[in-house]
């Protein structure tokens, strides 16, 4: 009877949390970041607590002012001016301003005679087609954006309510942070050691992917950015970001947004500016990753490069935006908890191996 009636009440337990994050469902991005932000920021939290003389709801609420003054609001400005270069840009594409095509065309007119030859015969050279293509595609894009026009102010006002929903959260988690850790230790159903191992996992990949990702990335655009603000390249800050959004990605990163610049300007020439863009990708974009990220992060916690790959490109498909943060971190998960059962499956192995033994 008793076994039943434990049966019973985990059968209630698994049934009433899957209904509640059916019900968080809608709000999960603001919930994730809120727990992503309070991760990060919770060192700043226990310096103001120490200094406000163990105050933690004004402790949490300067943090939450913080967030606001250095994250939310330059993130805010920096994307009502992406939005009016993009704006810019694919206003003076479809005008012909910018013609794709015949960028192209000089570049291979720059082309050693192999080169064409190996480009015409894989039927790679017929530029005004790929201008005709081009523009077809620019006309559906527009076709498409068109309508969404109308929705704009919906769709603002619903990230102003899921920015307010995390910041409120975040206030929380601030203050609560640590009893709520530690009710959720208690309650999960493994030893000890297993558990911290886990919370352990849980944190250094957040930091990883943020700190050492999301923050190398930035910078790593920044310094593309300025680059090409200096080489006098239309719409800078768009390519900085575009930059910033490929550095998450391993090994190629920003690569494939200043070399081909760097091709054009030497296919064009442009010899210095080609030269000079492609030691500044290299020497000085492309150290970053190297010299930055063991200083946010440390080695110990970085995922091997082609798991970040996958599981970061996985997550962008099933989740979107948030799929930066979220695959990895399963991805993470899923490499700790098999480390424990192999742990938890050699021990016993290795008990029975020292009783068997004379």
């Amino acid at each position: 009877m008793q076994r039943i009636e434990h049966q019973g009440f985990l059968l209630l337990l698994v049934a009433v949390t899957l209904a509640f994050g059916w019900v968080l469902y809608p709000f999960y991005g603001a919930v994730l970041w809120a727990i992503v932000v309070a991760v990060l920021f919770a060192p700043v939290y226990r310096r103001l607590l120490q200094s406000m003389q163990g105050r933690p709801s004004l402790s949490a609420a300067v943090t939450v002012l913080i967030i606001i003054a250095m994250v939310i609001l330059p993130l805010t400005m920096i994307a009502a001016s992406l939005a009016q270069e993009a704006s810019s840009l694919f206003a003076k594409i479809q005008s012909g301003e910018y013609d794709f095509g015949s960028y192209l065309q000089r570049i291979f007119d720059a082309l050693p005679a192999w080169a064409t030859g190996l480009l015409e015969r894989a039927n790679l050279a017929d530029f005004s087609a790929l201008r005709e293509k081009l523009a077809s595609g620019l006309m559906k894009g527009g076709q498409v954006l068109a309508p969404q026009a109308l929705s704009i102010g919906m769709n603002t006002f619903d990230f102003v309510i899921r920015l307010g929903i995390m910041l409120y959260l975040l206030f929380f988690l601030l203050r609560d942070g640590r009893a709520l850790a530690e009710r959720i230790r208690d309650a999960i159903p493994l030893r000890g050691e297993q558990k911290a191992a886990l919370f352990a996992r849980f944190a250094d990949v957040v930091r990883a992917t943020v700190k050492g990702g999301i923050l190398v990335a930035m910078v790593q655009g920044t310094l593309g950015g300025i680059a090409f603000w200096f080489l006098g390249i239309h719409a800078a800050l768009l390519w900085a970001v575009l930059m910033a959004f490929l550095s998450l990605i391993p090994a190629i990163g920003a690569t494939l947004v200043w070399l081909p610049v760097a091709i054009y300007f030497l296919a064009t020439g442009a010899i210095w500016q080609g030269i000079g863009l492609i030691l500044y990708g290299v020497l000085v974009i492309g150290l970053v990753d190297n010299l930055l990220r063991p200083f946010l992060v440390g080695k110990g916690s970085k995922l091997p490069d082609y798991i970040v790959l996958i599981s970061t490109l996985g997550g962008i498909e099933v989740f979107g935006l948030n799929g930066f943060v979220i695959g990895p971190l399963i991805a993470a998960m899923f490499m700790v908890s098999w480390e424990i059962f192999a742990v938890s499956r050699q021990a016993p192995a290795d008990d029975a191996a020292g009783n068997a033994a004379p």
